[in-house]
């Protein structure tokens, strides 16, 4: 079947009661969701840090103060929430210590960005200003 100027239309299958909403809100949702897991681990960090008693869903019993081992075991749906997981993965295969660091780093990173996303910059111009940044 042909289509006029050749352009085929974009078919997407997502699961049922999916959430498909786009712009400054769904921005904002994963900000706050990374966040959120942050705050998970945030107290568990430095010399002071604080253990946590994780109950699974079988009724396993874990208590770590090990950012690596927390967010293994939480079981999170969210996909930016998800990210913030790999990351602290990702650090965890690379050098093998960090995953807290990591993890907080990244979230104090979109705490800091929230307040523009609300105001309306674009998140084109905020990774500009990250690029720009990083090479100073």
């Amino acid at each position: 079947m042909a289509f006029p100027g050749g352009v085929q239309p974009q078919i997407i299958i997502l699961k049922e009661g999916t959430d498909t909403s786009q712009g400054k809100g769904q921005l904002l949702s994963n900000i706050n969701a990374c966040m959120a897991i942050a705050d998970c681990v945030r107290t568990t960090l430095g010399p002071r840090g604080m253990d946590k008693l994780i109950v699974d869903s079988k009724g396993d019993v874990t208590i770590s103060n090990d950012g690596a081992t927390i967010l293994r075991l939480l079981d999170i749906v969210h996909p930016a929430g998800k990210a913030i997981v790999d990351i602290s993965r990702s650090q965890d295969a690379e050098v093998g210590d960090g995953t807290t660091s990591v993890t907080l780093l990244a979230a104090e990173f979109l705490k800091e960005i929230k307040q523009y996303i609300e105001e309306g910059v674009s998140p084109q111009t905020i990774i500009k200003g990250f690029r720009k940044a990083s090479v100073l």
